[in-house]
């Protein structure tokens, strides 16, 4: 492995220790040649050192005054940032995919709603995972996805976001362990820093997370609970084998670790294995939701839970919202029923591939599923992603490293470019743009 360029060292302990939030924004920092001193480099080596920060974003330098930490608008490492974008920004760093003809479906979804059924009682709280002929569609979509499940096991949440807050709130503790990949969904990071939740990271290989280092973490350490993104991983986009998926709930059994399957990009995927849920549904909590497969906006989601885990995570919602809002589970529902939201998911398949081929043409060595919304880009050795989406941010170009994803100390150089959000044309432009940038950081 070569050996990294000490001033490469030393801007990657600053970057840590000013994404943490060690150095309160307005900082002054030392001067060029205190930071020499200090570090034992040379006077160019600092100067290039505050160079590399400022290019990231992190720092800003004042002629005459010094270096200062930089005011950051989002916490380090707490997910993707989904500030306002200007207008003419173009928005690279998340999804919310949708074909031509959905507003139709739903102007039309509400005029049949005006016309049939009881409209007093959208106006009510409804029961706290759902009514009950609601719970039973989902139960019915989960059948076609492969996973059997009673109606009763069903809980209807508002996204699957709310779905893993609930689940984790109804089996997880201050200080418990969670093993993850070491690239996971920045949403359940979040999650697990609210809630206190160690989070223990797994090294993923191109096909999967490390079995056997899953297995030592469960022997040498209390592991509560697995977070897991078997069928289309965000942000890698593999879908574990069937063998993989036996063997990952044979470890959860034998330890006694709560499996929490992420499928809010499952429908992606053609083909694949059953979830993990119809491998071991004693002990495996499945959450998705309707949100990239039907419409963000819905903020329908649901959790399909072995019996026992039920009461808890009912509890949970109660206290979070108390019940998803009847109306949005009312048109959702009736979509799963009548096959439109198949009908989307077949559409959103073809579009996403359509992008991902955009995205292979137009970029070397993309990592990902060839049919999913969001891509990998690993990086050129000697290059920096957050300099690279510094640069891409003054284009109106947003982005996101690889840092919202990572679970480890050491953040790999990496871009996740999300593909669902512009047009096809705009979507070509746009990447031959990245691909401009990150040529040209190569080589600087």
């Amino acid at each position: 492995m070569a050996r990294i360029p000490r001033y490469k060292q030393v801007v990657d302990t600053l970057a840590a220790e000013l994404r943490e939030g060690r150095l309160p924004a307005g900082t002054r920092l030392p001067t060029h040649r205190e930071l020499a001193a200090r570090e034992g480099i040379a006077l160019v080596t600092a100067t290039r050192v505050y160079a590399e920060l400022e290019a990231m974003g992190l720092v800003s330098g004042e002629q005459g005054r010094g270096t200062f930490v930089r005011d950051l608008a989002v916490p380090p490492g707490q997910g993707i940032d989904q500030r306002a974008l200007a207008v003419d920004a173009v928005d690279l760093s998340f999804n919310y995919p949708s074909v031509p003809g959905q507003a139709d479906l739903l102007r039309q979804a509400l005029r049949d709603l005006t016309t049939a059924g009881d409209l007093d009682a959208l106006l009510h709280y409804q029961p706290h995972g759902g009514r009950p002929d609601d719970r039973a569609s989902i139960a019915r979509h989960l059948r076609r996805r492969g996973l059997t499940v009673c109606a009763g096991q069903i809980l209807i949440t508002s996204g699957a976001q709310h779905g893993l807050a609930a689940v984790a709130m109804a089996t997880l503790h201050h200080g418990d362990i969670v093993a993850v990949d070491a690239l996971t969904y920045p949403g359940f990071k979040v999650l697990a820093h609210s809630l206190g939740l160690e989070l223990a990271p797994l090294p993923v290989t191109p096909r999967g997370p490390d079995f056997e280092a899953l297995e030592q973490l469960c022997a040498q350490r209390p592991v509560r609970a697995l977070y897991a993104m078997p069928t289309l991983h965000n942000p890698l986009g593999w879908v574990l084998p069937a063998r993989a998926r036996k063997r990952l709930v044979a470890i959860a059994r034998r330890h006694g670790v709560i499996v929490i399957e992420d499928a809010a990009y499952a429908f992606l995927a053609e083909n694949c294995p059953p979830p993990l849920a119809a491998l071991a549904p004693e002990t495996t909590v499945y959450v998705s939701s309707l949100s990239k497969s039907v419409a963000t906006g819905l903020r329908v989601g649901f959790v399909a839970a072995p019996a026992a885990l039920v009461p808890g995570i009912e509890r949970a919602i109660r206290a979070t919202t108390w019940n998803t809002p009847a109306l949005t589970t009312t048109i959702a529902c009736r979509w799963l029923d009548d096959g439109t939201a198949d009908h989307l998911e077949i559409r959103k398949r073809d579009d996403a591939a359509a992008r991902q081929s955009i995205a292979r043409e137009v970029l070397n060595g993309l990592i990902g599923h060839p049919s999913s919304y969001f891509a990998w880009l690993p990086l050129a050795e000697n290059a920096r992603a957050d300099r690279i989406a510094a640069t891409l941010a003054r284009q109106r170009i947003h982005v996101s490293t690889a840092e919202p994803f990572a679970t480890t100390t050491a953040v790999p150089q990496a871009l996740r470019l999300a593909l669902g959000s512009i047009g096809l044309p705009e979507l070509r432009r746009t990447l031959a743009d990245v691909r401009q940038v990150v040529d040209e950081d190569a080589l600087s």
